[in-house]
């Protein structure tokens, strides 16, 4: 099976080790840049708890003031290892959408309990910060990092996957689908996907891409990758 990962390098290589070794034939088309931002200095004392929506947002802070016993929450899998490997200890993890990590603040962090830290992107999906304001939280969102739509692809590399079109795609964000659009049309490769399994998270993701005709469309949360290799 040809599968085709869109997410940086980073973010992805050890799914491309994965898949390889199942005896897939992997592409990557890095749709997205991720770059730092600057952003205020915070005295992490004032929260009891740090809510993290990406990996990235746990990349790029800075992590030399902070209590690591500090209750941290992490909306899927990854996002949690992530803030496991810079020593976060007291972790509670969603399945890997901000609906599922809404409701476990929820449940495991009383408003009366203290003020929360939202670290995040520029762009996010869901507003979590202001969906707990209004559930009578207090809490203070930072921005670390922006995301910047790649432009630039290699021709040698675009006419390979033309030869050979994948027989699926995974798209992580809206992000990442409007990308991939600009991608299909910059070298109107349209009819292109007819026979290629567009695998998406959220419905708000697949919408964008809906306007190109896909084989089928599945949505997915991440850790789900492999599972779904077995459901075309």
């Amino acid at each position: 099976m040809h599968i085709l990962l869109t997410r940086p390098l980073e973010d992805c290589s050890e799914m491309i080790i994965k898949f390889k070794s199942l005896g897939h034939q992997v592409s990557h088309l890095p749709l997205l840049s991720i770059e730092k931002v600057g952003y205020e200095h915070i005295n992490f004392s004032d929260f009891k708890s740090i809510i993290f929506t990406s990996a990235n947002a746990v990349k790029f802070l800075d992590l030399k003031n902070i209590d690591k016993n500090l209750l941290c929450f992490c909306v899927g899998s990854a996002t949690e290892k992530k803030a496991r490997s810079v020593g976060f200890q007291n972790i509670i993890t969603a399945e890997g959408n901000v609906e599922n990590l809404k409701e476990l603040i929820l449940q495991n962090f009383n408003q009366i309990d203290g003020t929360l830290i939202y670290i995040s992107g520029e762009t996010v999906s869901v507003d979590l910060d202001q969906q707990l304001l209004k559930e009578g939280y207090n809490i203070k969102r930072v921005i670390n990092y922006k995301t910047t739509h790649n432009q630039n692809f290699d021709d040698g590399f675009v006419n390979e996957l033309k030869l050979k079109m994948p027989d699926m795609v995974y798209v992580y964000s809206q992000n990442s689908a409007l990308s991939l659009i600009n991608f299909i049309k910059m070298y109107q490769s349209e009819s292109l996907w007819m026979n290629t399994n567009l695998m998406c998270i959220g419905e708000k993701t697949s919408s964008i891409l809906n306007e190109i005709k896909w084989k089928k469309i599945f949505l997915f949360n991440p850790g789900e990758e492999e599972f779904l290799l077995y459901k075309i």
